[in-house]
């Protein structure tokens, strides 16, 4: 299918082998598109700098110098231009490195004809985006610290770090994976990449997939067809074709199930959706954000998570900082968050007095920015203003001591130490509650903080913990 002005737009093929530059000429031809082919390094920059393409295929292996290296020259000669690293099966990594130094995407030999025209089609569509909000990203990217777009706050050595890396990365098609402890801002890093991109004018729509049942997930991220299941009513469009022109932030990414997260690994190659019920796929341009509290490459590793889709989805990985690790950022966070509520409240605060100034970085923040953020909520709501003193926190804050960190072997094991004689005759179900509930008896009731212990998402406690409740009540 021909491509509205692709006639018009410079392509440029760089690849060694006689026989693909054929087939992929021909296929880029067949659609329409202008393309110039070089079999070289050399021959694939002169052409560059004479034909100023918009997209460059380019193979990152080559006989007379490296393909990354290459790439850089063309990005530092035209920064605008988008760069798709093809490599072969075994090279992966390779691509993976490409990414990072600022490809727009990658292709993994043998791929099909519809991965290679939706590589260049959405190649294409993100620069012609980029050029037409290009004064609104200019703003944007002139913006030092980023925290009127993104909502962070601090200035931390960790955070400016991040703020780096959203700026680097935003221009692209690259995917970006977010890990963090719960309550650390993973939602908001994602915000950031999305408004600091060509696509902060399009949607952004945000999916937990630790908080859809199973069963239900499919038709939440790939829509469903009327009469496609029992209770599917009416046609409903999914998360992935919602976010079509915009960003789908998937979060606790490794909470899916594997059988769907076959079918998200094909979204990523394919760029199109199937809803549930459906004959046809439809096609769509979207870009993915996801996050994960637990360590994803160790979900790999138990199999709870396919390899495949863990390389494809971890490119530029983003590590948002636990707030006990982010020093003087606290005191950034709780004045504005004081501010902003008071504001809303109607009341009038003058700030943190020293007392609690000196004290707050020495807290341990197991519930990181999330509790920070209710701890000031809970001030500004039950005092009417002046200096927040350290008997105006909620009861517990302020005396907890800052934690030990002990290794999650260590921790699992304190709540049940010397009492495994008490386990014998239990089923596992009723041994795995009783470990649950010490557990959180161990931590004053935080759920996010036993989960860390415990080394599973908070989601898997409060479902388990709702199904304990619906068996006894």
């Amino acid at each position: 299918m021909r491509s509205p002005g692709s006639a018009r737009t410079p392509l440029l093929l760089i690849e060694d082998t006689i026989s693909l530059q054929m087939v992929y000429r021909s296929i880029l031809s067949s659609a329409g598109f202008r393309v110039s082919v070089a079999g070289s390094a050399a021959e694939g920059l002169a052409q560059f700098q004479a034909l100023k393409p918009a997209v460059v295929l380019l193979d990152l292996i080559l006989p007379d110098r490296d393909g990354l290296d290459l790439m850089q020259e063309f990005l530092t000669q035209q920064p605008d231009t988008a760069v798709i690293a093809i490599t072969a099966n075994g090279s992966v990594n390779r691509a993976v490195e490409a990414m990072r130094a600022g490809a727009h995407d990658f292709l993994v030999k043998p791929f099909d004809e519809n991965r290679f025209l939706s590589a260049v089609q959405n190649a294409l569509a993100e620069r012609s985006a980029r050029q037409t909000e290009s004064q609104s990203v200019a703003a944007l990217s002139e913006r030092p610290a980023l925290a009127d777009t993104s909502g962070f706050i601090g200035s931390s050595e960790a955070m400016r770090r991040i703020h780096g890396t959203i700026a680097s990365v935003a221009r692209s098609m690259a995917t970006v994976f977010i890990t963090g402890e719960s309550g650390t801002g993973k939602e908001l890093c994602a915000l950031a990449v999305h408004a600091n991109s060509a696509r902060a004018s399009g949607p952004f729509i945000a999916l937990n997939c630790g908080a859809i049942p199973q069963d239900l997930l499919e038709s939440e991220v790939f829509g469903h067809m009327k009469g496609s299941f029992t209770g599917a009513i009416s046609d409903k469009p999914g998360a992935a074709t919602a976010a079509d022109g915009g960003t789908l932030f998937l979060d606790e990414i490794c909470e899916m199930a594997p059988a769907l997260q076959t079918k998200l690994l094909r979204f990523l190659q394919t760029s199109t959706v199937q809803p549930v019920g459906a004959t046809r796929p439809k096609k769509v341009n979207v870009r993915i954000v996801c996050a994960t509290n637990r360590d994803p490459l160790d979900a790999v590793r138990r199999g709870h998570f396919r390899e495949d889709l863990y390389y494809r989805l971890f490119v530029v990985p983003i590590h948002m900082p636990p707030l006990r690790d982010r020093g003087e950022d606290v005191i950034e966070i709780a004045e504005a968050a004081l501010q902003r509520f008071a504001e809303e409240e109607g009341r009038a605060f003058h700030g943190l007095d020293p007392t609690v100034r000196a004290m707050l970085p020495r807290l341990p923040w197991p519930g990181n920015v999330r509790q920070l953020l209710n701890v000031i909520r809970n001030v500004v709501v039950l005092n009417d203003g002046g200096w927040v003193t350290q008997q105006m926190l909620p009861p517990g804050v302020a005396s907890e001591p800052v934690e030990r960190q002990t290794s999650g072997t260590e921790a699992a094991a304190a709540p049940g130490a010397g009492q495994l004689e008490s386990l014998i005759g239990l089923t596992l179900a009723e041994a795995e509650r009783q470990l649950i509930e010490a557990t959180l008896a161990h931590h004053a009731g935080s759920v996010p903080r036993a989960a860390r212990v415990l080394d599973v998402s908070p989601s898997t406690l409060y479902r388990k913990i709702e199904g304990w409740k619906a068996r006894t009540g």
